[in-house]
């Protein structure tokens, strides 16, 4: 199989008729050989049976229920275990994503060999109470990831079948999925632009709450994937530089205090200071230390992604 569409939906019953419907269209121009996952997650209108309808009229076209709304990380996790095409294509369920981008993206993946292929939504049909944060958030996510997308959020994204296969999205990580494909060693991370749609039905499903808890979670996978297997590194590494700040400011008083003035030590509002920042520092170290002694018992400490074996007994 060439291509697995992978969707994610949550209360979009008007819209799946239209979009596997556009999908198709687009298949059949291109001769590929296809599946559509539609994964719904918990949604409280008819979105079910719209694609229990479209299923048993489309051997195509395959769905997946949740019992409850777990969110999109969920969705596209699902999607990806159970994806079985070469190229494995994902886009959102409101139409907002044109499937007309389907074949320029997957010629990049299978003849210009990227790993992952991110679309770019140049020109944007939002209001700007989303566009301005939008590309506020973008710009912090390629200071700090070092990944040159201009739309890290992006629904509307192209992978290799493997890559899918490597990488865990949870909780709310979605957004930061070509962070944790560059984690799961696949560097080679493209770009392109497409073509935004304005939503033609129902409401955007996130508030502007979202960009809080995006940042919240830039800081979360950041973090995880610099240090987690050495947590001593960042907290002992503050802790010495808190330590040390405070040893110096408490030695500078000393020798104030013996040599160049006479007064109390406890009177000065810097010895504080220094206080707090030394007990920080060891308690910072002791943090790293505690983080070294978990991520030493952890069961997958030794277990590596390993390509490919070469006259390897296996």
């Amino acid at each position: 199989m060439q291509i697995s569409v992978v969707i994610p939906l949550f209360n979009e019953e008007e819209s799946l008729p239209e979009l596997t419907a556009w999908i198709e269209r687009v298949m059949n121009a291109n001769n590929f050989s296809y599946e559509v996952l539609l994964i719904d997650d918990g949604s409280k209108d008819k979105s079910w049976s719209v694609i229990e309808k479209m299923s048993a009229q489309n051997s195509n076209i395959k769905g997946i229920r949740f019992r409850r709304n777990y969110g999109k990380s969920a969705g596209l996790q699902v999607g990806f275990s159970h994806a079985q095409g070469d190229v494995v294509i994902t886009m959102d369920a409101d139409l907002q994503d044109s499937p007309d981008e389907i074949p320029a993206l997957y010629k990049m993946i299978t003849e210009e060999d990227f790993d992952l292929v991110s679309g770019w939504k140049q020109k944007r049909f939002d209001p700007i109470t989303k566009t301005i944060p939008t590309k506020i958030y973008n710009g912090a996510t390629r200071v700090m990831t070092g990944i040159q997308l201009h739309d890290m959020n992006c629904g509307l994204k192209a992978y290799k079948n493997e890559v899918v296969k490597s990488v865990e999205v949870y909780g709310e990580m979605h957004r930061y999925i070509p962070l944790l494909t560059k984690k799961a060693g696949y560097s080679n991370i493209g770009e392109k632009v497409v073509q935004h749609q304005a939503r033609k039905y129902g409401q955007t499903k996130f508030g502007m709450e979202r960009f809080l808890y995006g940042f919240l979670d830039l800081l979360s996978v950041s973090f995880m994937t610099r240090y987690a297997n050495r947590p001593m590194h960042i907290f002992g590494g503050l802790g010495v530089l808190s330590f040390f700040l405070g040893f110096c400011i408490v030695t500078y008083l000393t020798v104030g205090k013996f040599f160049f003035e006479q007064y109390r030590m406890t009177e000065r509002p810097v010895f504080y200071i220094a206080l707090v920042s030394i007990v920080v520092g060891v308690q910072l170290f002791v943090a790293g230390f505690l983080g070294e002694l978990v991520s030493r018992k952890a069961v997958d400490r030794n277990q590596y992604d390993v390509a490919k074996y070469l006259n390897i007994g296996k």
